[in-house]
């Protein structure tokens, strides 16, 4: 099993949900098990696309190709208007 902890209104209105469990056969990337959990995951698919997606896997800062197995905890988070080196954009 992975647990996935939802993080942010953005988010939990998109997939209904602040927590659950997937099962998982064998290792795979945060992308994968969003592509294959369509059902519970999809909507998050276009927020991960257009990088509005902070990953934490095991309370660590990840990407979208980092592995997670049985028994790893996936930290989501909407992050909006984020530029390449990290900080947000802000109008002036």
């Amino acid at each position: 099993m992975v647990t996935v902890l939802v993080f942010g209104l953005t988010l939990r209105d998109a997939v209904g949900e602040t927590e659950f469990e997937l099962d998982v056969s064998e290792p795979t990337t945060v992308r994968k098990l969003i592509e294959s959990n369509q059902d519970r995951m999809g909507p998050l698919l276009q927020f991960l696309l257009n990088r509005e997606v902070m990953i934490a896997v095991n309370k660590k800062v990840s990407g979208e190709d980092t592995i997670v197995k049985n028994g790893d905890i996936v930290k989501l988070s909407h992050q909006s208007r984020t530029s390449y080196d990290g900080t947000r954009d802000i109008p002036i």
